[in-house]
Formats: structure tokens, C-alpha cells, sequence
């Protein structure tokens, strides 16, 4: 194996780097850090670094390395289309000496069903769903044991219940699973090839800049002496595709599992929409503790009410999270019956679970076995703390049980299998109580709700969930169904893309929408200054948007920033820097951007914006990567504040917001296309996360071969938003734009994972 010759690294990818005055040696350097910091060995100080060139260029290798092939050989290739590359660097993951031959397209090419807008029965929707849930497992349990890292180093502390921590970097892949709180994770030390101590934990906590994790082991784990390297391997678990396989099955069997006219609207079958009866509907919509609602909320809230079927459409920043608290306070007031509250996502349900909480219900958050030791904002509410919590006589023995087994770690059968009874018995009785339980739609699922009967269902974010995610809290006998989400967003992360492409990134909600079900659309928007809402206004949701703050509510005082028309704070920051490869090879990084957006970052935190204020996202992770290390070695103000400076992908950061938000575009090449830019779910989601102020950074001479593209583009330049130069002496950018094309948003078109572009 490649090691740098600098740093010894074997951990990431190697680029090489040749003298420009001798082609007779080829030295390897890390690109992060030692080339970039230039701090290499000392004997080598009179090498002028700024003279080397990578071995791989423009995405070939150069001429001395590699020679161009002559016209004879030109004849005799063959040519490959994008497709066929990718079916091969599939088939190259599992057989690395694999070749494009016909059996070989065959073995990677299955005949999958394409998921159809009508079904005829529940057992072609089985038949269908299926094996593209089996495909989609099959390829997330191959990424997931592929992330194994070896020559691990960690750092030990003990955690506040008296459990060892390993802390450790675990560098991150490109186009693959990104590890999350609760993933379970095995520790491995190997001395003569033999494994000499292993053990097992859950992350529990995940640092996004540094891309340290912390994984908590089990009471009482001993660790090895010394500081020995350590190999790290990926625990999968098949829990969350099995259930979505029950549920299908559930669904094509069991024909209590839920009211008849959901089971036939979900087959697509046109049935009549009939209003539920309901006894009066209140005359405060508004519910306790939370904001006053607007027309559009209140239209939403009585239509949810009223409907066994409600899609609601939330728009950035139009306040869907408290709408559905809201519809779940006066269902419960209503019909007085427990409602099953889900979401795709830890985060969100965290989110809907305390704004409900503050409505005075009577809430339990379900939280799977592996995330119990993650806390949150929500710990007193969720099941295995009120279950901790108990008091009275009937639960006294269950309390000392507790008590025992954080002590000695582990209890005797008798006690082990007397706790697991009366803990049990603790669970039921507080779901039993419950108003709202909420849970992510996996846990629907769950075996602590088996016996639970939930008539009535909100699904938040239903458009980030699959179809067969999505049906598993519907089928716990539910007559009444709210579905909230917005398809003009990204949709549900889907990893294989032959799953992808025969329908499974298509959500429930946006699959109904398609069929014609009209969806309630929450039109005021009370998180970004209006300048930052008129185009995404006008591009994603046809102008209806309207602004619940003002410009002087979205104006901060006394910040001094160069704002080239000052009471429009965003602009977008034109630089022709190339994009390169990045340095595992699999995605792109743009040093000039990151150059730009350090000096924007140290900008405003001079002007007196905090660190935790700013956000800067990008479809990259090789220049997500890439901008954290720049503002670490290149910042200059205190170092430490750089590191609270959040740096993710667009897409974690759909549904959050910061004060103020840089976009890094990145791509910058002269014919390879802008990649998954061209997503204008990805574009919807970058211009609409900013409260305050927006830049983006980016080459607007290749953005704008893109129509959308060029239609923002065209509306900074309108604007006087278009400019290059220095930060501190912005000028408009002259370059030439094509007259704007009148484009018609239709997210039902759209059908893309979202997994990152292969080079």
C-alpha cells in the first residue's frame, strides 16, 4: 500500500507530485494536510512545491506518466457511455478483476418493476416494493461493511453512566452511508494477524468539522494497554428493511391493519373523498403555547381535522411543524384517542415531539434500543427515562434493579429476567397513557407498540421517506392519515441507484399528489428576509409565497458587512478557479471558492456574527472536507472559533436554517457538466436556509449553461447581486448571460437519489 512521504498517511487517498525539473522523481504527498501546509520534511525544504503537478489533470493522468494513445489504438477502443462506466465500477466493488462482457451485464443489470401511480391489488404492490426494498438492503449492508478503517488511533474518557468512550476520526467516504448517532461500531486490536481484543459500542456522538465520533462501549469493557492501532468495522443491521417487509406483508394479509378507503387510496383506486364526521370543530384554532396561526395554517389545521386523507405542503420556513402540533393537540382534544406522531428522521421527530409537548399533551418519545444513550433535548420525554423515572411501590423492586445492574454492570438470570418483565409492564403502562406517542416511521414498527392501535397518524416529512417507510405507523389500524412535506424539497435518500431509478425515491405523499390529491400549501414564510424568498418564491411554488417578517426584523444592526446593494444582503461571488478531484477520488473541491469563503466567514465574524450563526453548505464532501481544514490552517482570527462554524452537505441541511448561509457551488471545468447541481430540489433547498443573508460562490460562466442556473443568475445580475473582485472592493461581473427561459417547476419529474456523481 501507498504511504505520503511526508506523514506516513495510509488512511487517505495519495496524490502524486513530481519536481517540475525532473521527470526521475515521483514523490507522494497526502493533498490534506502536508501539501497544502507545505510543511514537509526538512531536507526537502529547497523544493519549490508551487512547481509540482498532480499526476492527474483535467481527469487524466499527464502525458509522461501515461502516454495518449495514437490514432490506431483510438480505432480499436471502445467507447463506454456513462452508464456502462458505472454498471462497471459496481461490478469492480465486487469482483475487482471484472470486465464490461455481456454476462457481466447481466449480473448487474436486474429486472426490476418500475413502481407504477395505480396498482391492482396489494399484491402487486407487494410484488413491486419488494424486491426493490431487498436490492436497496443488499447495497446498503455491502457500503456499510466496506467502511472499515484500519491504523485507527483513539482517545479514552469515561462517559457520565461510568462507560468507556472511544474517540477517533473516521474519515469519510464519498458517495457512501454517512455513519449516525445509534450506529453500532466493533473495535479490533490484531497482533501476528490474530485478534487479541474486540468489543462493540453505539455512536453516540458525531463532530461534523473534525469528523471525530464517540463510541460508547458496554459497562464494565476493558481496554487494551498501550496506545495500540486499532481496526474499526461497521455493525450492520437489517432491522429497518425487515420491518418494511413485514409491514407489506401486513398490508396484503391483514385487512384490520387499516381503514378500507386508506388501504384503496394507497393503491391509487379512486375513491370518494367523504368528510369525517366530526363534533365541532374548535372555535381557537391557535393551540396552547404556540404561535397564533395564519390563514393558510388554519385552513390546513380544519382540513386535517375533517379528512380521513390531509397532504399538507410546507415551503421553507412556513411554520409545518407547528401546524402539525397544532392538528395533533385538537385531534386528541376531539376524539380523545392516543395519535401516532412519526417522521423519517431522529431530528425530526425530536423537533415535532417538543413543540407538541408544549401544548400540555401527555407525550412519550419511542427511541430505538441503540439511541437511548444519545441525548437530546427531549431525554425527559422519551420512554426510557420516564421508564427510568417511575415511582411508587409497584415499581420500587424495578428501581433497585436499575440501580444493580449500573453498579455490577450485569445481574443474575433470576434478576436479569425479573427486570426485563417489570420493565415491560413499566412501558406499557406509560404508552398506555400516553396522548401522543412519537417515533421515527421505522418504529411504528417496534415491538414495544405491537399491541398498540393508533386510529389516527401525522407523518412529518413524509416526502424523506420511502413509500413502504412511510406505510409501517399506517398500519396500526389508522382511519385518519396527515401526510406533511414538501416535494419541492429533496426527497428520500435512496444509496442503489437501479432502486432509484424503477421508483423507490418517489415518496408516498408526492406519489399521491401525482394521483391528484390536492395538497394544502402553507404560504407565508416567516424565515428569510424577503429579498431571500423572492426568487424561490417565484421558481418552486408559482410566486405564492408571501413574507411573515419584514426587512427590518431580518436586518441585524451595527454589522459592518461589504453588502454590494446594502439592503439586499446576499450576492452571488463570481471566481473561475477549477474544481479538482478530491482526495479520495470520488468527489470534487474548488480551492479558490474556499479561499473566498474563509475570507467571508472571517468577515463576519469581525463585523461581530458569531460563529454559530453561520452555516456553509455544499453538494461535496471532498470541499466540505477541504473548506475545514482551509479555515483551520489559513484563518486569521482565533483558530478555535473556526471550528463552530457548522460546514455540511446541502442535503443535511434540509429543514434547518441559519442566520447566514455560503453555498459553495464548486464545479468549474470547461465541458464535464455542473453534476447533481442541475437537482433544482438541491438548488430549493440551498437558496432557502438562510434567515439573514446569502453568498454563493461559484463560477457563473459554467453555472449558467443550466437554465435554472441561468435564471437566478440573470436576477442577481438584474439586481447589481452579480459581482467578482476582492471582498473588500466588489465589482458587477460583465460576463454575457442567455435571456432567461420561463421554466415550470414540476417536482413529480423528478425522480433522482441522492447520491453524489461519480467521476
Amino acid at each position: 500500500m501507498l504511504e505520503c512521504y511526508n506523514c506516513g498517511s495510509r488512511n487517505i487517498f495519495l496524490l502524486g507530485f513530481v519536481p517540475a525539473k525532473t521527470e526521475q522523481i515521483v514523490m507522494l504527498l497526502c493533498r490534506e494536510p502536508c501539501l497544502s501546509s507545505g510543511t514537509i520534511k526538512e531536507k526537502d525544504t529547497n523544493w519549490d512545491i508551487s512547481a509540482w503537478q498532480p499526476l492527474i489533470d483535467e481527469k487524466r493522468f499527464i502525458s509522461w506518466l501515461v502516454k495518449i494513445p495514437d490514432e490506431e489504438c483510438e480505432r480499436r477502443a471502445r467507447h463506454l457511455y456513462g452508464q456502462q462506466i458505472t454498471m462497471l465500477e459496481e461490478l469492480w466493488k465486487q469482483n475487482p478483476s471484472a470486465k464490461l462482457d455481456e454476462s457481466a451485464k447481466k449480473v448487474m443489470v436486474p429486472v426490476l418493476p418500475r413502481v407504477p401511480l395505480r396498482f391492482e391489488d396489494s399484491g402487486q404492490y407487494v410484488q413491486i416494493f419488494e424486491p426493490l426494498i431487498r436490492l436497496e438492503a443488499e447495497n446498503d449492508k455491502r457500503i456499510k461493511e466496506a467502511q472499515t478503517q484500519s491504523g485507527i488511533r483513539i482517545r479514552w474518557e469515561w462517559s457520565l453512566n461510568k462507560k468507556r468512550v472511544a474517540y477517533f476520526v473516521f474519515p469519510k467516504e464519498d458517495n457512501e452511508v454517512r455513519l449516525t448517532p445509534g450506529d453500532e461500531l466493533k473495535l479490533k486490536v490484531a497482533t501476528g494477524g490474530e485478534t487479541t481484543w474486540e468489543a462493540s459500542g453505539h455512536i453516540i456522538k458525531i463532530n461534523q468539522n473534525n469528523e471525530e465520533i464517540g463510541v460508547e462501549l458496554k459497562k464494565g469493557t476493558q481496554i487494551p494497554e498501550g496506545q495500540p492501532k486499532y481496526t474499526v468495522d461497521f455493525v450492520w443491521k437489517s432491522t429497518s428493511f425487515d420491518r418494511m417487509l413485514r409491514g407489506l406483508r401486513v398490508y396484503n394479509e391483514d385487512t384490520r391493519s387499516l381503514s378500507g378507503y386508506l388501504y384503496h387510496k394507497i393503491l391509487g383506486a379512486d375513491v370518494e373523498d367523504l368528510p369525517l364526521s366530526v363534533p365541532a370543530l374548535p372555535k381557537r384554532l391557535s393551540a396552547n403555547n404556540l404561535p397564533i396561526l395564519n390563514a393558510f395554517q388554519m385552513n390546513a389545521v380544519k382540513k386535517a381535522i375533517q379528512s380521513p386523507l390531509c397532504i399538507i405542503q410546507g415551503p421553507p420556513g412556513t411554520g409545518k411543524t407547528v401546524t402539525s402540533a397544532t392538528i395533533v393537540y385538537h385531534l386528541v382534544k376531539i376524539y380523545g384517542n392516543p395519535i401516532l406522531v412519526c417522521a423519517p428522521s431522529n431530528i425530526a421527530v425530536d423537533q415535532l415531539t417538543e413543540k407538541i409537548n408544549a401544548t400540555g399533551l401527555k407525550v412519550v418519545r419511542l427511541c430505538a434500543k441503540s439511541r437511548e444513550s444519545i441525548s437530546s433535548s427531549i431525554d425527559y420525554l422519551t420512554l426510557h427515562r420516564q421508564v427510568r423515572e417511575l415511582k411508587g411501590p409497584e415499581f420500587s423492586t424495578l428501581q433497585k434493579l436499575f440501580l444493580l445492574k449500573e453498579e455490577l454492570g450485569e445481574l443474575s438470570t433470576r434478576d436479569e429476567r425479573n427486570f426485563r418483565r417489570l420493565k415491560r409492564l413499566a412501558e406499557d403502562k406509560l404508552i398506555a397513557a400516553a396522548q401522543v406517542v412519537c417515533c421515527t416511521c421505522v418504529a411504528g414498527f417496534d415491538k414495544r407498540i405491537k399491541k398498540c392501535r393508533f386510529m389516527r397518524v401525522l407523518i412529518d416529512e413524509a416526502t424523506q421517506a420511502i413509500e413502504p417507510e412511510c406505510i409501517l405507523p399506517i398500519l396500526k389500524g389508522a382511519k385518519q392519515l396527515i401526510l406533511v412535506g414538501d416535494h419541492c424539497q429533496l426527497g428520500p435518500v435512496i444509496m442503489c441507484k437501479e432502486a432509484a431509478k424503477a421508483g423507490l425515491s418517489q415518496s408516498l405523499f408526492e406519489r399521491l399528489v401525482t394521483l391528484g390529491v390536492r395538497p394544502i400549501r402553507l404560504q407565508v414564510q416567516y424565515r428569510m428576509h424577503p429579498c431571500l424568498s423572492a426568487f424561490p418564491s417565484m421558481c418552486f411554488y408559482e410566486g405564492s409565497l408571501q413574507n411573515g417578517v419584514s426587512i427590518t426584523e431580518r436586518t441585524l444592526s451595527n454589522i459592518n458587512f461589504p453588502w454590494p446593494v446594502p439592503n439586499k444582503p446576499m450576492f452571488f461571488y463570481h471566481s473561475t478557479g477549477k474544481e479538482e478531484i478530491s482526495a479520495t477520488g470520488t468527489s470534487y473541491l474548488n480551492r479558490t471558492e474556499a479561499a473566498n469563503i474563509e475570507k467571508v466567514v472571517t468577515h463576519f465574524m469581525k463585523a461581530g456574527i458569531k460563529p454559530g450563526q453561520i452555516g456553509i453548505i455544499t453538494p461535496y464532501e471532498g470541499q466540505r472536507a477541504f473548506i475545514c481544514s482551509y479555515m483551520q490552517r489559513a484563518g486569521v482570527i482565533k483558530q478555535s472559533l473556526y471550528k463552530y462554524i457548522e460546514v455540511a452537505s446541502v442535503d443535511s441541511f434540509q429543514g434547518r436554517e441559519k442566520d447566514f448561509i455560503i453555498l459553495s457551488c464548486v464545479r468549474s471545468n470547461e465541458n464535464a457538466g455542473i453534476g447533481f447541481l442541475s437537482n433544482p430540489r438541491r438548488l430549493n433547498v440551498s437558496l432557502t436556509r438562510a434567515k439573514y443573508g446569502l453568498v454563493i460562490c461559484g463560477n457563473a460562466n459554467v453555472l449558467s449553461k443550466d437554465d435554472l442556473w441561468n435564471n437566478l443568475l440573470n436576477e442577481f445580475k438584474r439586481q447589481g447581486l452579480l459581482v467578482e473582485g476582492s471582498l473588500m472592493s466588489l465589482k458587477p461581473c460583465m460576463i454575457q448571460l442567455r435571456k432567461p427561459k420561463r421554466l415550470v417547476f414540476e417536482p413529480e419529474e423528478e425522480g433522482e437519489s441522492k447520491i453524489e456523481d461519480k467521476i
